[in-house]
Formats: structure tokens, C-alpha cells, sequence
């Protein structure tokens, strides 16, 4: 079951947290998982990590939000290794602040990445996945993109614009067999969230039904299905996986 056996497939934003997790998962399940980040001595680390442990991964250096940089990864993978199974476009930031403090630079910088990146990871990869006749991307957006948060207005924005590209790509897509689907995590313990004062993360804890605060490899698992043959009927979705935070 889930069984991702030389299977090629791409992580953006592979280099820590949610990333790294979906990129070892892939790498257990049997894939060859191409990491990719814009810091390359960070990718030879999970790199190091996944090979030493019986996997496969390869590293490529990459700014999403630039379409040059990515058709190159598409082009660069397609030639060493003859197909794309899978594109997980995860790679994203935050800039937070209040709406009438924002700077252009703020907003900007995170729709590029966040947004934009996922439009240019699907963009460069469908053709190839349409002369297949297979593929499967998944696109990472956040509970936020949903609900929304008071002093994350690009962020929230950025994350449901991923739920809205996964939507419309999915119906461009299905008919040549390649599924498009979207995972919005909750509250996920990472580097990022590990920054909030004791009181913040005990209120949001509060609020999940579950009662605890969730892990990358809860995301990771989604993903995993998400990419597996058992996933082939499935495209189009928002699997939210919070805890419950979403009902709450």
C-alpha cells in the first residue's frame, strides 16, 4: 500500500519542516525524491539523511517564484531520469503584519513564492505529466487559506489562491490522467511555529479538537496517499489536516 517504487518525483521547499518529512516519506515509500530549495548546503543534509537511510534523492537548487528557474528543474529532471511522476509544490514563507502596515515588498514577496511557485511548478510540469498521460501534483495551502488570520492578509491570500489553481488545474488536467489535489495543514509544529510565546501556542492548542499540536509527517502521510496509485479517483480536493481545527 502506498507504494511509491521508482517513482520520480519533486519537493519544493524540501530543505526543512513539512518538506523534509514529505521527501524522506517518498524516499521510504520507494521514490526517487528530487529535493529542492533555494539553500543547497541545507538540501545535502536531508540529501545525506534519506541516501544514508536506504533511499533516493538528489538535490537541485531553485527559486520558485522565478518560471526560468523552475522549467530548468522540470528539464533538468526530465533528462536525467525520463519522467516526472510526481511534483509536491510545497516551498513557502511568511511575512506577517497587519493589512495597514504592509509593505508592497511584504505582499509581494510571498504571493511570488507561495502562489506564483505553485502556478510555475504546475505550469512547467504539465506538459510533460500530459505526454505521459499520468501525473500527480499536490499543492500545499494552509488552514489559513481557508479561515483566514488577523496580521497574515498575504499569506491567507497566497495559501487560498492554492486552493483556487488546484481547483481550476484539476479540471484542465483530468482528462489526460493526471490528478491535481491540495493539502491545507493546521497548526504543525516546524521551526516557524516552535517561534510562538508558550501562551499563543496554548491557545491555539485550545482550539484543535484533537488536543495537540500535529507533526510533518501527519502531512507527509496525506501526501503520500495523495501520490499513490490508491489516490487515482481523487483530484480537485482540500484534504484539511488540523486536528480538527477547521470544524472548531
Amino acid at each position: 500500500m502506498f507504494n511509491l517504487k521508482e517513482k520520480i518525483t519533486i519537493v519544493t521547499g524540501a530543505s526543512k519542516g513539512i518538506g523534509e518529512a514529505i521527501a524522506t516519506s517518498f524516499a521510504n515509500a520507494g521514490a526517487h525524491v528530487v529535493c529542492v530549495s533555494r539553500t543547497e548546503s541545507v538540501l545535502k543534509t536531508v540529501q545525506k539523511k534519506i541516501n544514508d537511510n536506504g533511499g533516493s534523492a538528489s538535490i537541485y537548487s531553485c527559486d520558485v517564484s522565478q518560471y526560468k528557474e523552475v522549467e530548468s528543474l522540470i528539464n533538468n529532471t526530465l533528462e536525467e531520469f525520463g519522467k516526472i511522476d510526481v511534483i509536491v509544490n510545497n516551498a513557502g514563507i511568511t511575512r506577517d503584519g497587519l493589512i495597514m502596515r504592509m509593505s508592497d515588498d511584504d505582499w509581494d514577496t510571498v504571493i511570488n513564492i507561495n502562489l506564483k511557485g505553485a502556478f510555475n511548478g504546475i505550469k512547467a510540469v504539465s506538459r510533460v505529466m500530459m505526454k505521459q498521460r499520468s501525473g500527480r501534483i499536490i499543492n500545499i495551502s494552509s488552514l489559513v487559506g481557508l479561515k483566514g488570520n488577523p496580521g497574515q492578509a498575504n499569506y491567507s491570500a497566497s495559501k487560498a489562491g492554492i486552493i483556487g489553481l488546484t481547483k481550476s488545474t484539476a479540471k484542465e488536467l483530468g482528462s489526460r490522467g493526471i490528478t491535481v489535489n491540495c493539502i491545507a495543514p493546521g497548526y504543525i509544529s516546524t521551526e516557524m511555529t516552535d517561534q510562538l510565546a508558550e501562551k499563543i501556542k496554548q491557545e491555539l492548542i485550545n482550539r484543535i479538537p484533537l488536543g495537540y499540536i500535529g507533526k510533518p509527517n501527519n502531512i507527509a502521510s496525506a501526501a503520500l496517499f495523495l501520490a499513490s496509485d490508491e489516490a487515482e479517483y481523487i483530484t480537485g480536493q482540500t484534504v484539511s489536516v488540523d486536528g480538527g481545527m477547521l470544524i472548531n
